[in-house]
């Protein structure tokens, strides 16, 4: 096990009615101007943007309303959110909704307080050091961006999409989540974020790093948790056990307990970049068509931690190290088709996809090799995006 630091200063306030608690939360902890940080339409059509907005009043906060935030957000918003905060001397941000805000509002915040263009940050010229506080309503249970201090977002001109990583800086001061706010979520965008929670967890669980046996177990827990409730879920959208399980495991996912000790991989995620940042797809859709091309990359070419999983998660009883890989990889394989998901390309909804593009901008962005787990080379990528042909 590596020598780690844990840092989780979120404050959580989980349950029903945990939006009611928002106009205080952001009085103590996001001061007396705020930017409201959305998405398109839902947060308002719910009625519950007007909750929210209530709430602040209430409390004698005042806001700024910025919505419109899309999927796979980019950097010209943030670029008119930063304009507005210094125009506007806004003291803290509050995201409501789900990654897209949440990110959004990161940027924003770390872009408000610096000098230079925030895209620095993602660029690796510049590390942010400080930011304006971030509060969330969490809507939508997927990216874990709620209890992280990641952000991802995706420059318009070439689309370039990017994450940055901090320790604390952009992790959030408080996060309100009620899974009720979940139950009018899509089936799609409700198995989207089921992905995207677990690929979270596995590019952590694929690391290099021995003597990890607690993070290890915490993580494969997660999984068969997750895995168990995903069809529930689905079935009765409205249960609330079910939802509040899948919520809460979305946090835990990506708040850096799952990665304790270990060097992490990350290299499913920066593959998967590319295929949402050319052609616009949900995440997590994609994450259901890279990860396991590249676990089954793995299965021929490192297969121990697939193996681990295909028997600790799925139950595969094969001493064999490939033929129990490739068992498992099949049992996720089924698992995201049964919640909905594609495992190819052409069940994403591509008839061809441009892997030397892709490959060419994956490795200007994270160089060469990259991962930690198998680093891989151009050569290896090249091979691994065409497996879900």
């Amino acid at each position: 096990m590596n020598d780690f630091r844990f840092y989780t200063p979120t404050r959580y306030i989980f349950g029903r009615d945990a939006q009611k608690h928002v106009g205080e939360m952001s009085a103590s902890l996001l001061g007396n101007r705020v930017l409201l940080v959305f998405g398109r339409n839902s947060a308002r059509k719910s009625g519950l943007l007007d909750q929210v907005e209530d709430s602040l009043r209430k409390h004698g906060v005042e806001f700024f309303e910025f919505g419109g935030i899309r999927p796979n957000p980019t950097d010209g918003p943030v670029r008119l959110g930063i304009g507005l905060c210094r125009d506007e001397g806004v003291t803290g941000i509050l995201a409501v909704g789900g990654g897209s805000a949440i990110d959004t509002a990161k940027a924003i915040a770390a872009g408000a307080l610096y000098d230079g263009d925030f895209w620095d940050f993602y660029s690796g010229k510049a590390v942010p050091d400080k930011a304006l506080p971030i509060g969330v309503v969490l809507t939508i249970p997927a990216a874990g961006s709620e209890g992280s201090g990641n952000s991802v977002i995706t420059r318009e001109e070439d689309l370039r999409k990017v994450s940055i990583r901090t320790e604390h800086v952009l992790r959030p001061v408080f996060a309100l989540v009620n899974p009720e706010l979940t139950y009018t979520l899509p089936p799609y965008q409700t198995a989207c974020g089921i992905v995207d929670m677990m690929a979270h967890i596995f590019e952590r669980y694929f690391t290099p790093t021995a003597g990890v046996q607690v993070t290890d177990r915490i993580s494969e827990g997660l999984l068969k948790a997750i895995i168990e409730e995903a069809p529930k879920v689905l079935s009765d959208p409205t249960a609330y056990d079910p939802r509040a399980n899948i919520m809460w495991a979305g946090t835990l996912a990506h708040n850096g307990v799952c990665g304790c000790g270990k060097a992490e991989d990350w290299s499913s995620h920066g593959m998967e970049h590319e295929l949402s940042a050319l052609y616009d797809v949900a995440h997590g859709a994609g994450l259901a068509v890279i990860m396991p091309a590249y676990m089954t990359f793995m299965a021929e070419h490192k297969p121990e931690r697939v193996a681990m999983m295909a028997r600790n998660v799925f139950g595969i009883n094969e001493k064999d190290e490939v033929q129990a890989a490739r068992k498992g990889i099949e049992a996720l394989k089924d698992f995201f088709r049964s919640i909905g998901m594609p495992v190819t390309y052409s069940e994403l909804g591509l008839k061809e996809v441009d892997i030397p593009l892709m490959v060419r901008k994956l490795h200007e962005t994270k160089g060469s090799p990259m991962g930690a787990y198998y680093p891989l080379t151009e050569k290896e990528t090249t091979e691994i995006y065409n497996i879900p042909r």
